[in-house]
């Protein structure tokens, strides 16, 4: 057992940084008193959405192709794929009412998290009362999702062995090139919306999108950033950041768009930004999506539609049940869609009855890989490949300083921080002192020392020569159980040190061991990116402000050591600080470029800076740490089974 009695500092810090923006944010939107006002501010919505989904890719032909034809009872579904990028299929089936006398609505439909995608029954079932009531109908597969499995000829897939964790993975992957997942997401929903543009049946004026949960999360992004869509219907999504982050709820990568929170944005935004435009904001009662942020966002939505003049042209509609699409809130869209496309008489309500999936499928074969597309990390490794024939990695000490400092986000730093002592602890035979040091605002590092003299434990006194050890996942742990720990300086003082979110501060959570792609580290990772503020970055500014104390306290020289994750960041911090005189590397990640190549990483998104690979891998890195650096062993893109 190891001792963490901190487990909630990391995210208690990200939750005071959110309310804070939170406030300034409220005091923005009370300043609104014109439409002038209102218009003002949704300019700077739509600056920083583009900041945080952009730029967009190169558009390419559609390369429409229609495979078969259902015709059923009052309408026909036609089964269509196309391309969003080169050679990156994606499948659709198109809902279209028989006997159309005239262009007529249309709705673009937007997957939830479902391994089935478009033909999980609770998504044909919105369709098809959509085109039961007048209504045209594309629904798509979304990544990862029907038959757009990207890992078909993969034989290994680690942590990515589940729907939601494979999307994390393709975030973290997407993350290294300075991409973000989102943005795939919401382009191909854009490029389904021109396949759906292209049919004679539907009328451009009256086109609107609607999806649940993750299908919510759709509906808002490419509503914020699709603008000939004129009215939206996104379910069991809808609450605010801080919720969600108050409440402990990861959400998938495509679900944190990079920087929107250090923008000053709220969840709301995204619907916002498209006022006056029709828009419902569906939940449930019992929803992990907390209702109370949904109610909130809806009355800031609801006044800001005031501040247009358009009050009547946005509504709140909570299902009386768990999160999902239910029948009351695909009814209560249905009705909304009908009187704000001009569809006179009550809303028609026929029992769907959903196809089977093979019935559905648009590729013979039943999935886009396995019938010709190119997968998702092949993509991402052109891309790899393309920055790494461009970039020019730094090549002196203090170019690489201003690199990493400028990546990683690094906050200034000055003077030594503050220190308390805590209590010692005993593991095995060895006593080791405990300091929390106060690296920034009200997060700590936490320091050990293994004493030579137990009862010298109530002060830090500290040695022209130290050696610091920086663990995988927490000093104590290391110290029982990693000899690379245990045998440094025999019969000398040795230093562990836990930065944020390791060892004293591991987030505890039963259901999810630490290194799930869903868990709480992730959280705080994802958090961070929101903030655009490196998580690993926040982690490498508590190495560095420890090292600062050591060699404020008599250290002239620092030999550091690092595990895991702790090799990645002691090759930082050495990198970074003037105490550290040599660095030794164990189980050291090889390099970025190899997490991409294997199609699937197990390596924490924690260890992701955003963009790296535009400047340099890892193996450049190490290079420039030239002589003062030694790793004795590395592990690959699956960390050799250490991911427990």
């Amino acid at each position: 057992m190891s001792r963490n009695g901190y487990p909630h500092m990391v995210i208690d810090d990200y939750v005071d940084k959110l309310r804070a923006k939170r406030a300034e944010r409220t005091r923005a939107l009370d300043a609104l008193k014109t439409r002038e006002d209102a218009l003002a501010y949704q300019a700077r919505l739509r600056q920083a959405i583009a900041r945080s989904f952009g730029p967009k890719p190169k558009q390419v032909p559609l390369a429409l192709e229609y495979t078969g034809t259902l015709q059923l009872d009052g309408y026909r579904i036609e089964k269509l794929r196309f391309q969003s990028r080169p050679g990156f299929w994606v499948t659709a089936n198109l809902y279209l009412p028989n006997q159309l006398a005239a262009p007529a609505p249309a709705v673009l439909g937007a997957c939830g998290h479902s391994e089935q995608g478009k033909a999980a029954p609770v998504y044909q079932d919105f369709c098809i009362r959509l085109v039961n009531n007048g209504f045209v109908v594309l629904i798509y597969d979304p990544i990862q999702q029907g038959e757009r499995n990207q890992y078909t000829r993969l034989s290994d897939l680690g942590v990515a062995n589940s729907l939601c964790c494979a999307h994390n993975v393709m975030g973290k992957q997407l993350e290294l090139v300075g991409d973000f997942f989102g943005a795939w997401r919401v382009w191909d929903g854009r490029c389904a919306l021109d396949a759906l543009l292209t049919r004679p049946e539907v009328d451009p004026k009256r086109v609107g999108i609607t999806g649940n949960s993750g299908g919510g999360t759709l509906t808002e992004w490419i509503w914020a950033n699709e603008y000939r869509l004129t009215m939206a219907a996104p379910s069991c999504h809808v609450t605010s950041f801080l919720n969600n982050l108050e409440n402990e709820l990861a959400t998938d990568s495509e679900q944190c768009p990079p920087g929107v929170i250090g923008s000053g944005l709220e969840m709301v935004d995204m619907m916002i930004v498209r006022a006056p435009q029709p828009a419902i904001l569906m939940g449930q009662k019992y929803d992990f999506f907390e209702r109370r942020g949904l109610q909130e966002a809806h009355a800031e939505l609801r006044r800001f539609y005031r501040l247009l003049g358009a009050e009547d042209s946005t509504e709140l509609f909570i299902g009386p049940t768990v999160h999902g699409y239910s029948p009351h809130n695909q009814m209560a869209m249905v009705d909304f869609f009908r009187r704000h496309a001009g569809l006179g008489g009550p809303a028609v309500d026929l029992p769907p009855a959903a196809q089977k999936p093979e019935d559905l499928s648009v590729c013979p074969e039943g999935n886009v890989v396995t019938a010709g597309s190119r997968p998702i990390y092949e993509l991402i490794r052109d891309r790899a490949v393309e920055l790494a024939a461009r970039r020019t990695p730094p090549t002196d000490l203090a170019a690489w300083r201003a690199l990493l400092t400028d990546l990683l986000n690094l906050p200034a730093r000055a003077g030594a921080p503050h220190y308390r002592v805590l209590r010692p602890q005993r593991v095995g035979d060895k006593v080791w002192a405990r300091y929390a040091i106060e690296t920034e605002g009200h997060v700590r590092a936490f320091l050990r020392k293994r004493l030579v003299e137990p009862g010298w434990h109530n002060t830090l006194d500290v040695e022209p020569e130290v050696c610091l050890f920086l663990p995988h996942v927490g000093a104590e742990l290391e110290a029982q159980d990693s000899p690379c720990c245990q045998n440094l300086n025999p019969g000398g003082t040795v230093y562990g040190l836990d930065p944020r979110g390791l060892g004293e501060s591991l987030p505890t959570d039963a259901s999810e061991p630490f290194f799930h792609p869903y868990g709480m580290d992730y959280l705080h990772h994802s958090f961070g990116l929101m903030f655009r503020e490196s998580f690993l970055g926040r982690r490498l500014c508590d190495v560095l402000r420890t090292l600062d104390l050591l060699a404020a306290e008599g250290a002239a020289a620092v030999s550091l050591h690092g595990r895991g994750q702790g090799a990645l960041l002691a090759a930082l911090a050495a990198m970074m600080h003037d105490a550290v005189t040599e660095v030794t590397l164990h189980d050291a990640p090889e390099s970025y470029q190899g997490w991409i190549d294997a199609g699937v990483a197990d390596w924490p998104a924690a260890n992701c800076p955003f963009g790296v690979l535009g400047h340099f891998d890892l193996p450049d890195l190490y290079a420039a740490l030239g002589c003062r650096l030694t790793i004795v062993n590395t592990w690959g893109p699956h960390g050799n089974g250490a991911w427990k």
